[in-house]
């Protein structure tokens, strides 16, 4: 296993919290918008509904209620957070970052606060980035909350998408130990992938204009055959790199907890790394793919199965395509 300098200390996480809209979009909802099942979809993809956002609400009203839901359980004082990161492809708009945003909600000043963008790898990017931050010594308390409001850019005719994405956020508290945390990261990109799932319109490439008619490059597209071949291979071998560099085999991980894509995708990766299926983590079946949230979202629920010291595994594929794989020591 890679020895930590003494001087350095370990990004451990202390808090987690989630948030999941009230609303629910059921299977049966969509036979009403396309032709399709509610035994099609669940022998596909594994999910049964997903949740909805209010039409008046974003990303940042999710996430605000993920960080109180922390602050509640693990009687945290939000007034020591030093930096938010936000992970999210679905900003409440284009500037300011939706995180700066998350802090006015919040009434929290001076905090270091900006986004990350990389799809449904964006929490392990930012969980990465703010372990170096702790890791350093620089800033003692970070939030990393991975946080999407996919549905406003699904297509409800659309049933190669319909039927994956929900909404929803979560949360983790980082701060300094000298005993365990964020031990490895694996993350990688390209643009391989930008024509095979993307969302066209809204950025500078092909701005919004509000005189002309409403053109589904709005919508979010995906070629999911593509998507599936690629999201299994990568998240497999980012995690054997990882597994490999830190001297470990499959046998020593706890809990695998995958990016919430699609439940084929998450029983793919899980039989390509020889890991036991209760061994797997998913949420997916109630709550779809949540993009930036699935992760953090998954560890919320299943807290109760974790123990202080287990072994985590942490694993994403999205668009770019993006991908990766963390590593850390369950401190709490």
């Amino acid at each position: 296993m890679t020895e930590r300098i003494p001087s350095r200390p370990y990004a451990a996480i202390t808090g987690v919290g989630g948030y999941i809209p009230p609303n629910r979009r059921s299977n049966t909802d969509l036979e009403q918008f396309c032709e399709t099942s509610d035994e099609w979809i669940i022998k596909r993809t594994g999910i049964k509904e997903r949740r909805i956002l209010d039409e008046n609400l974003a990303t940042s009203d999710m996430a605000v209620k993920a960080i109180q839901d922390l602050a509640k359980q693990y009687n945290k004082d939000l007034r020591d957070v030093d930096a938010l990161i936000v992970a999210t492809s679905t900003p409440d708009m284009p500037m300011p970052a939706t995180a700066n945003i998350i802090l006015e909600k919040l009434g929290l000043t001076n905090v270091w606060a900006f986004d990350v963008n990389a799809a449904c790898s964006g929490f392990l990017y930012a969980l990465d980035m703010a372990s170096s931050l702790v890791e350093t010594q620089r800033y003692k308390n970070v939030l990393v909350v991975g946080a999407d409001n996919i549905s406003t850019y699904v297509d409800l005719k659309d049933r190669s998408t319909n039927i994956l994405f929900g909404d929803g956020a979560g949360v983790i508290w980082l701060e300094p130990s000298i005993e365990g945390g964020v031990m490895d990261a694996y993350l990688r990109s390209n643009g391989a992938g930008r024509e095979f799932l993307k969302i066209e319109a809204g950025g500078s490439l092909y701005p919004i204009d509000s005189n002309l008619p409403v053109n589904d490059n709005r919508f979010l597209k995906q070629d999911g055959k593509t998507v599936f071949k690629h999201a299994v291979q990568s998240m497999s071998d980012a995690c054997n790199t990882v597994l490999q560099r830190n001297n470990l085999k499959i046998e020593d991980i706890n809990w695998l907890i995958p990016h919430q894509a699609n439940q084929r995708i998450i029983d793919a990766v899980g039989r390509s790394l020889n890991i036991p299926e209760d061994r797997a983590l998913s949420n997916i079946e109630y709550l779809g793919n949540t993009i930036a949230a699935t992760i953090p979202l998954c560890i919320w629920q299943n807290i109760k199965k974790l123990n202080t010291g287990d072994l985590v595994m942490l694993t994403a594929f999205g668009a770019g395509f993006s991908w990766g794989a963390s590593l850390f020591k369950w401190m709490i």
